[in-house]
């Protein structure tokens, strides 16, 4: 075994014949300026006979890696001068066909996915994306989908990735479906390394420390082959307080009636009924976006907008003039702009060729990820609810807390005295509790064994077995108890002064009653009594069997016909627990619930050569697959997976290559038998604004809810202040999703210009039956404003739950098959490499993708309905990206300059749709002269947003400190110039993740100690 050998073959052929990749790494162009000419790259190849290998997209073993599928490289140099030890991260940067996924910049909501650290191709999400690790299936990291979390994976123990932007499930299986990210560990590297990294933002936080350690070897005689790599890394997050644009409270709405666009403030005018002002007319100071859930407690509020509107404690003393936007507090201070994280992770590997030529390998690697969000303490009111387990019924009924009853002990005589006879509400932060904690502790591993050889002569065959296991422990310090805190506010004083729970049970279980007025009130006994820690714990395990045989089967004029055929069995469960099954908690319900499947899989592929060396063509061939996979779901039938591609080459140094493949994905366990599980979605009421006057199609509807026509009664106005809550609903009749995929692209290495290759490649993905779910403006919208009956009746009215008051505080969002995701576009793909001669080297990559349409089609009460999401923010998807580098080398120096773009993009849709219809409405008004029309109305604020360039620059330089050991110093500034995005309204902290969640500037150094 020579392993160096082999690793420059691979090089060889992966790097040297470009026309089949995207160039995504500064190394992409190493060996073509050495063999430019395909001629010449093709000739040492038939000299040096390079051993067959495969690439990522097949497993046929080719001596010509001009495949049919395109395919980006990420290399080492780009890794190393990222400055950073997420991965994740580093592909978001470098390659535009890929967005981030889960990151602790865009979690801070979340309870279940803080901590992971995913990828997204195509905007497709991140379960149509298949990660591998050295072309394997590994176990997911999540519940919520197949979703493998790179913080998973010891940084040194990558040597590259590669990335198949188009599907591939004639290939690897199913979620293929948007493409494969393959990640490559270490091959042939011997010796001991030792890297230390460190980094932090100017504005303060964000600090990072990264230390990696790794050995390799080979023994007995060079006929095996060992490697061990582990890493710690640790991330401390942003926090509120670290920006100052985060402190900017805003709460933006675009006036219909006064054509402007408003901001909330402290300043109420009567006539108008809203604190809205016109952002002409005020400064940012007095912008407010203030939260009634204070220390010491809101009661019997009445508005929360104008002065006078009820009692509130200011500290322990009494006050009968709260005012929520002056004596309230900005709850977003609670909220990270990215969540701290630390990961710590090992891997091993080892290869050993017997003298029979048969070969034995292994590999095992653990990791474990903690995340821990810091969140304000639980904040609640009368209307604090939650679904409570009812033995009797059998089912989940929802619990409510109430009034603090009228009688209530600790009550003061002044509230007492206004009280309604249902008791009083209230608002209030429960800091005696202590802040709510949000940790989760992921632990992970992977290992597979298997043997190859050789069978009748040059037929190459491999065995293995693999077995991942994944547990989550989530842990939510801090919550609330609801039936325990119903049964603390029932209260009463006994004769001798003594104030007890009143229910008798609840007293045999410790109730402690509790005082809710004024800060510091809650009793430490009481605080322990109602604080509860809910847990989720989560096992995923995975089992795989793979086999397969590779050689060629015979002899066309052309050349051999390669090929490939294989099975695959695999065994996925799943189990989901909590410490609070029965709910009751204030806490996003994750009911318990299990299931398995198991998936029988046998594939094949071939690739023909058509026509070589003669007139027009120096080369044709064409690649097929097939793969059929078996589900245990009675729902899932069999799935078949084909793929067809074709690679020409008119001559040398340019190739046109076609790709059309179909891909499934089946739905996970999750997604078919999940009940009811918590989770929060920002979304717009279609009741909000509404009045006793308004004629909208969907008023009468709206104020056919007992809770709005009571606000409207009070308030004249009902206004949105929904909860955001849209628990997640599973489907057991979900169908797989099936997808067809074109690609179509060209490569050029022209002669005339060495060192210069440029490809260009076009996509086509669309999807039939995909899983999705209705958005939560969409579900509102079927209620209230269709063609469907509003009532009970309605199945999109019973997705949505009210409160007293008229505000959303449930919507549940259930699985579905819709009818197509489409998308298309063209990525383009440069590198140039050039001799400066006694002045070094010089590298120059681009890469570029361009979206030309990403449309989603449903079917509504109307009918089939299609929404265009490029360009907007909301969906991340920005119809151009492109990142470049500019790499110079000179002896022993490195330095790269690289930039990242992003087009511009429209915040909300929405919004602009109903700027829009005010817009044509003033119009009309103004055409017949009408009291309302308002001259020059004012442009959306803040909804079209511009382009953003950011620029990195790093350094490093190699000290060889004798003939053994080697000394690499670097450092470097990411986002150069301070580019943290444009204002982004309703943003965390007004910053979006799409934009580095507010990072900034980051300044990092590190030493690499080799030897």
């Amino acid at each position: 075994m020579n392993k160096k050998k082999i690793t420059s073959a691979v090089q060889a052929v992966i790097l040297g014949l470009t026309p089949a990749i995207a160039f995504a790494a500064d190394d992409a162009i190493e060996v073509q300026g050495v063999s430019n000419a395909q001629q010449n790259s093709s000739q040492a190849a038939a000299e040096e006979k390079v051993e067959k290998i495969t690439v990522t997209g097949s497993r046929i073993k080719r001596d010509s890696f001009s495949v049919a599928t395109p395919l980006a490289t990420l290399g080492k140099d780009a890794i190393e001068d990222a400055g950073t030890g997420s991965l994740a991260a580093i592909l978001v940067d470098e390659i535009p066909q890929i967005s981030e996924g889960t990151s602790n910049a865009n979690s801070q909501s979340s309870v279940q996915n803080t901590g992971l650290s995913t990828i997204d191709l195509r905007e497709l999400g991140t379960s149509r994306t298949l990660t591998l690790i050295d072309g394997r299936r590994v176990v997911s990291n999540s519940y919520s989908g197949n979703y493998v979390s790179l913080s998973t994976i010891p940084s040194s123990f990558v040597d590259k990735v590669e990335i198949i932007t188009g599907g591939a499930s004639a290939t690897y299986g199913s979620d293929a479906v948007a493409g494969v990210v393959n990640i490559i560990t270490q091959q042939d590297q011997e010796g001991f390394s030792f890297n230390v990294r460190g980094g932090r933002t100017e504005d303060g936080g964000g600090e990072e420390l990264g230390i990696d350690a790794d050995y390799g070897t080979t023994y007995a005689d060079g006929a095996g082959y060992f490697f061990f790599a582990t890493s710690y890394d640790k991330d401390k997050g942003v926090d509120f307080w670290d920006r100052e644009r985060a402190q900017q409270e805003d709460s933006w709405r675009y006036d219909k009636n006064r054509m402007c666009n408003t901001m909330y403030t402290a300043q109420y005018d009567p006539d108008l009924k809203t604190a809205y002002q016109c952002m002409r007319d005020i400064t940012p100071a007095d912008w407010t976006a203030k939260s009634d859930s204070i220390y010491g407690g809101v009661f019997d509020e009445k508005h929360s907008a104008k002065p006078d509107s009820g009692f509130w404690y200011d500290g322990q003393t009494l006050r009968d003039d709260w005012h929520e936007e002056k004596h309230g507090i900005n709850f977003n201070q609670f909220t990270w702009l990215r969540v701290p994280d630390e990961a710590i992770s090992a891997a091993v590997k080892t290869e050993y060729e017997f003298d029979t030529g048969t070969e034995a390998y292994f590999q095992l690697q653990y990791s474990r990820n903690k995340s821990r969000n810091p969140k304000s303490p639980e904040s609640a009111d009368e209307n604090e609810r939650g679904p409570l387990w009812n033995p009797e019924l059998g089912e989940f009924e929802e619990f409510r807390v109430g009034r603090i009853p009228k009688d209530n002990p600790f009550m003061p005589e002044a509230i007492r005295d206004q009280a309604s006879s249902k008791g009083v509400k209230w608002d209030r932060n429960f800091a005696e509790v202590g802040n709510i904690i949000n940790e989760n502790t992921r632990t992970t591993y992977r290992t597979w064994a298997g043997i190859r050889g050789y069978v009748f002569e040059d037929w190459e065959w491999d065995l293995s077995v693999g077995y991942g296991n994944f547990k989550q422990e989530q842990v939510r310090s801090n919550e609330i108890d609801l039936v325990r805190l119903q049964n603390a506010l029932n209260a009463e004083q006994l004769d001798n002064g003594t104030i007890q729970c009143k229910d008798a049970d609840a007293r045999a279980d410790g109730c402690v009653p509790v005082n809710l007025f004024g800060a510091g009130s809650i009793s430490a006994e009481a605080a322990d009594y109602i604080r509860a820690t809910p847990t989720i714990d989560t096992e995923i395990t995975m089992t795989n069997v793979l086999g397969y045989v590779t050689g060629d089967l015979f002899e066309l004029p052309a050349g051999q016909v390669a090929s490939a055929f294989g099975f695959e069995y695999r065994r996925d469960t799943q189990k989901v627990g909590t410490n609070a099954p029965n709910g009751g908690i204030s806490f996003n319900h994750v009911p318990d619930f299990e299931g398995s499947v198991d998936v029988y899989e046998v594939f094949g592929e071939a690739s023909v050569p058509l026509l070589r060396d003669v007139t027009a063509a120096k080369s044709l061939s064409l690649d097929l697959s097939l793969r059929l996979a078996d589900y245990s779901w009675s729902n899932t039938g069999v799935l078949s997976s084909y793929k067809a591609g074709l690679v020409y080459e008119p001559t040398d140094g340019y190739m046109v290559r076609a790709n059309w493949a179909t891909a499934q994905r089946a739905p996970s366990i999750t997604e078919l038998i999940s009940p009811p599980r918590g989770d929060f979605d920002s979304f717009d009421d279609i009741c909000d604004g509404v009045t006793a006057d308004s004629t909208e199609s969907y008023a009468s509807n709206c104020r056919a809810e007992a809770g709005i026509a009571k606000t409207i009664a009070e308030e004249g106005e009902f206004e949105d202040d929904n909860t955001g809550y849209s628990p997640n609903v599973g489907n057991e009749e979900l169908i797989e999703e099936s997808a067809e995929t074109f690609t179509l692209g060209i490569s050029i290495a022209p002669e005339f210009l060495d060192g210069l290759q440029i490809a260009v490649d076009y996509y086509d993905i669309s999807i039939e039956d995909a899983m999705t779910s209705y958005g939560n403006e969409e579900i509102i919208e079927f209620c209230y404003d269709s063609s469907l009956p509003y009532g009970e009746d309605n199945e999109f009215c019973q997705a949505i739950t009210r409160d007293g008051s008229g505000q959303i505080i449930e919507i549940q969002q259930k699985v579905i098959n819709a009818d197509e995701i489409r998308t298309s576009g063209y990525d383009v793909a440069m590198a140039y490499k050039y001799d400066l001669n006694d002045w070094g080297d010089i590298k120059l990559k681009l890469d570029w993708t361009h979206v030309l349409d990403y449309e989603v089609t449903k079917t509504g009460p109307e009918g089939q309905f299609t929404k265009e999401y490029v360009g907007l923010l909301s969906s991340d998807i920005f119809e151009d990206k492109a990142s470049a580098s500019l790499t110079w080398y000179k002896d022993d120096w490195r330095v790269r300059w690289s930039t990242r773009f992003k087009s511009s993009v429209r915040r909300s849709q929405d919004a602009h749709d109903d700027w829009v219809e005010y817009m044509e409405a003033n119009d009309k008004n103004c055409a017949a002269g009408a009291d309302t029309c308002v001259e020059n109305p004012e442009p959306l604020w803040g909804n079209e947003l511009p382009s953003v360039t950011t620029h990195n620059l790093s350094v490093s330089y190699d000290w060889e400190i004798d003939d053994s050991t080697d000394l690499r110093l670097y450092g470097g500034v990411n986002n150069l110039f301070d580019e943290k995005g444009p204002f982004i309204i309703g943003g965390r902290g007004n910053f979006d993740s799409a934009y580095g969640g507010g990072r900034g500037r980051y300044m990092f150094l590190g030493a690499r100690l080799q030897f």
